[in-house]
């Protein structure tokens, strides 16, 4: 155990969370070794936007918890609506056995894409989700006859998740080089990344360039290609890369003209991010499959699925098992995650978010302002309610260190944001208040100012 990290004497817990996480529990996206500079937090309790440590310090929780927690912690709504599932039923197979509220939520949610995806299967967190879809796809051009369409495209520094399938189609240099060797090659287009934009260009015309170039790997390899696989508006792992959604009007065109199947990862840009419920909905086109995971149960529990067409789905819908999908996780549809999703839509529409939302929108863009303006700041971005810029490499003092000293700074200024590489970003609740909003920037200014000093 690394006793050395932790002052115990100086904590109010005497059980020592910090130093028992450390001794037992491998971290998700961690270097274990950089909790002896930069120790855990220990969050006892969740309340609205706001986290709380074992010492009673808030932190303003700027990120919804990994992109997930939509409606604020300990929200007495989803709370009474998993109380009321659990005394019910926790969980039961969904093979064989159906239960009420996995089926009025995927009624809701093909309603929501006005029954253009009708046909809901669900997982449990977003990377499963992408393996049902791509599996989905291969296996629909299986049963087509056309067997030599098994490969994928993806876009430059794209990333869908980090089990074998979704990491093929990931496009993240530091997980290819420890992984590359276990995975299917794959095509890569070049991202729409609006930052490519050159002289007198706007996100417009990056996004025609970049279809062209797709439509040129399609054009000599449609044969051999079954699906395409993008983030909608935002590549948000990949720095919060934003584009036009000029590119998904070209993107669906190329799929329709050339047979292969477009595949939305709205995990992290669904549920209301964008502005709109999905960011497809910014085109006016739909996919062949969606997913959806991270904000869908309101940020309380594992909950992910992949959404398609009654097309794909009737192609499944045969007398012999093994022209079925054979697909399965213990905890698909979980009753109790399912109820949390369902009461996350009712606060959607009950509290007419979509529409409140431009105005919290319009909050981050006027709080964050300075950010346009900072000389050592370039490509100040905002999409919805996502809002992100970049420290300029030469602005930098420590590149390979700069986000953990922002991370760990931020804290100290009493918020929580989470940068990636040197791209700051925030992704609140949807209950922040003006004045939190405008904490937040000033907490997040502070930081930047501490670390870069």
């Amino acid at each position: 155990m690394n006793t050395h990290l932790i002052d115990e004497q100086n904590l109010p817990d005497s059980k020592n969370w910090v130093n028992r996480s450390l001794a037992a529990v491998w971290h998700p996206c961690t270097q274990m070794k950089h909790h002896e500079s930069f120790p855990l937090i220990a969050i006892t309790r969740g309340e609205g936007a706001w986290l709380f440590d074992d010492k009673g310090n808030p932190f303003l929780d700027s990120i919804s918890s990994w992109w997930t927690n939509l409606f604020g912690h300990a929200n007495s709504r989803i709370n009474q609506a998993i109380t009321s599932q659990l005394e019910k039923i926790e969980h039961v197979m969904l093979a064989g056995f159906t239960h009420a509220p996995v089926v009025e939520l995927s009624e809701k949610l093909s309603a929501l894409t006005q029954g253009h995806l009708g046909h809901v299967f669900y997982a449990s967190d977003g990377a499963s989700a992408v393996e049902i879809a791509l599996k989905m796809s291969h296996h629909y051009w299986q049963l087509q006859g056309k067997t030599e369409k098994k490969k994928f495209v993806c876009l430059e520094n794209s990333y869908h998740g980090e089990t074998l399938g979704a990491l093929a189609v990931t496009d993240v240099a530091l997980f290819r080089e420890a992984y590359g060797s276990l995975l299917q090659s794959v095509f890569i287009a070049p991202s729409p990344d609006s930052r490519k934009t050159k002289s007198g260009e706007s996100s417009a015309d990056v996004a025609i360039r970049a279809a062209d170039a797709l439509e040129a790997i399609l054009a000599k390899e449609h044969h051999n290609i079954a699906a395409l696989i993008i983030e909608p508006l935002v590549q948000c792992a990949g720095q919060m890369a934003m584009h036009s959604p000029e590119y998904l009007l070209r993107v669906k065109a190329l799929c329709d003209q050339y047979e292969i199947h477009l595949i939305a990862d709205e995990i992290a840009v669904g549920c209301g991010r964008t502005g709109k419920f999905f960011a497809c909905e910014h085109a006016g086109i739909w996919p062949d499959f969606l997913t959806l995971s991270k904000g869908i149960s309101g940020g309380y529990l594992p909950l992910s699925l992949s959404m398609t067409t009654e097309k794909i789905y009737r192609a499944f819908y045969q007398d012999q098992t093994a022209q079925g999908f054979l697909h399965s996780h213990s905890y698909t549809g979980n009753p109790l995650a399912c109820a949390a999703a369902l009461a996350t839509l009712a606060i959607f529409e009950s509290d007419q978010v979509l529409e409140k939302n431009i105005g919290r929108a319009q909050d981050l863009k006027n709080t964050f302002s300075w950010a346009k303006v900072d000389p050592r700041l370039e490509h100040w971005r905002q999409q919805g309610m996502i809002l992100a810029f970049d420290v300029k490499p030469s602005a930098l003092k420590n590149p390979n260190s700069f986000a953990r000293e922002m991370f760990a700074a931020s804290l100290q200024e009493g918020v929580l944001i989470r940068p990636i590489g040197n791209t700051i970003y925030v992704m609140p609740p949807y209950i922040l208040t003006q004045s939190e909003t405008q904490n937040m920037s000033q907490a997040v200014q502070r930081a930047l100012n501490q670390v870069m000093q």
